[in-house]
């Protein structure tokens, strides 16, 4: 069964074909700038296969356009993989938000599609330009190929009232769904799982605390599979500190500083969003790599966003290990999770106390796709690198969906 795995941004499309008998990749890539016009010499298409990387310039004025180029580079064009697109069996997408009704993976038909139009309002930017995905797929494909949506909510549904609640009045939650959702769910269920894989332990017998840290980073306590809390809130600007976004604050602070310079709410939704974080503490970049040669440079706030980021993220693990009265593994998961031995070495030296000591010559030397074990075996809490895999698991149930309607027939 050949899987194609969707990922729609508001001018982007990610796609990964996979074949699904050994869940090989046989192609992936994206297409940015839809709709936006395109500069001499800037390549917007992306093309990955076995034989190399391949990328070239073309303007698409619409997500059918960027999915009919999708297409064309799979079925039709000099790197194609497949000899026709009927090949193709379902097509997996990545939903954002499912608020409390989408606790898994389902098949998308006209009632998903009104349901995630209602829950836009939670997720502006991404339930949108999902649906956008969606649409443009169902244009060029027809109503003939399945398609399923995978929400990023979905795995942290397991989450109890006295975790996701606010205390703010009861009648915002019941009016408006105010509570906390947490997001990047598809990464820390796969990670879990496979966490619990390389311990050779049923994952219903592990706490295991789950860090995905990248541009927008989140954590997850998972006790016996199941997600007790998370970082993310409402959405996902809550949390600690990430590259542009400033993570929890003192909501006092919101109001005082739209007071102050005299901002729309949306004015300040841009700046804790978009100009905050380690880009703000730094005044170097958002990208971690920056921040890493600034800091080595002796840049002193480079070092403290650095300082800052590790200590919220200690804080977190802290706390869920509190709030799951111990834990068995860390997991480091994402392109900081998997690069950052800094980042990794430094939030691990806050749990000596429970006898974390890491093999820092490993740390430095994992490289990002890699998977490995930074404490002995023996160790009473175990730290991993793995790296995560978002459109597999998309992809797995997209199949597990297909092969169901099928038996049903």
């Amino acid at each position: 069964m050949k899987i194609l795995v969707i990922n729609c941004g508001s001018s982007s499309l990610k796609y990964q074909l996979m074949d699904m008998d050994n869940e090989s990749v046989l192609c992936k890539g994206a297409i940015e700038r839809i709709g936006l016009k395109i500069n001499g010499g800037e390549e917007n298409v992306i093309i990955k296969t076995e034989q190399g990387k391949y990328t070239y310039d073309k303007e698409l004025p619409t997500h059918t356009d960027a999915f009919n180029e999708v297409k064309y580079i799979l079925s039709e064009g000099e790197h194609k993989v497949i000899d026709s697109f009927d090949e193709i069996d379902a097509i997996g997408h990545r939903f954002v938000q499912g608020g409390v009704k989408y606790t898994k993976s389902v098949l998308i038909d006209d009632e998903v599609v009104k349901t995630v139009e209602e829950l836009s309002p939670l997720a502006p930017l991404h339930n949108p330009a999902n649906l956008q995905g969606y649409k443009a797929c169902l244009a060029v494909v027809g109503p003939d190929v399945p398609q399923v949506a995978v929400f990023d909510t979905a795995f942290h549904s397991t989450m109890p009232p006295k975790a996701y609640m606010y205390a703010v009045p009861y009648e915002y939650y019941e009016k408006y769904g105010v509570r906390r959702y947490g997001f990047h769910g598809t990464s820390h269920r796969y990670v879990s799982a496979r966490v619990a894989k390389k311990m050779g332990r049923d994952i219903s017998e592990l706490k295991l605390i789950t860090c995905h840290l990248g541009n927008g980073s989140s954590i997850a306590a998972v006790e016996y599979g199941k997600v007790i809390d998370t970082s993310m809130g409402f959405t996902p600007l809550d949390g600690f500190m990430m590259g542009t976004r400033s993570g929890g604050i003192d909501p006092s602070v919101v109001t005082f500083i739209e007071k102050k310079l005299n901002l729309t709410p949306d004015q300040m939704d841009k700046v804790l969003n978009k100009e905050s974080g380690v880009n703000a503490i730094s005044g170097v970049s958002s990208d971690d790599r920056d921040i890493c040669k600034a800091q080595n440079e002796g840049n002193e706030r480079a070092s403290l966003a650095h300082e800052m980021q590790a200590y919220e993220i200690a804080k977190y693990i802290g706390s869920y290990i509190a709030s799951m009265n111990g834990v068995d593994a860390i997991v480091f998961t994402g392109g900081i999770g998997e690069n950052g031995f800094w980042l990794r070495s430094r939030v691990c030296s806050y749990f000596g106390y429970m006898g974390v000591k890491i093999d820092e010559e490993l740390n430095k030397a994992t490289v990002k796709g890699a998977e490995a074990e930074l404490t002995d075996p023996s160790s009473k809490v175990r730290v991993f690198i793995l790296a995560t895999d978002e459109e597999l698991t998309i992809a797995r149930d997209t199949q597990d969906i297909v092969k169901s309607l099928k038996n049903k027939a």
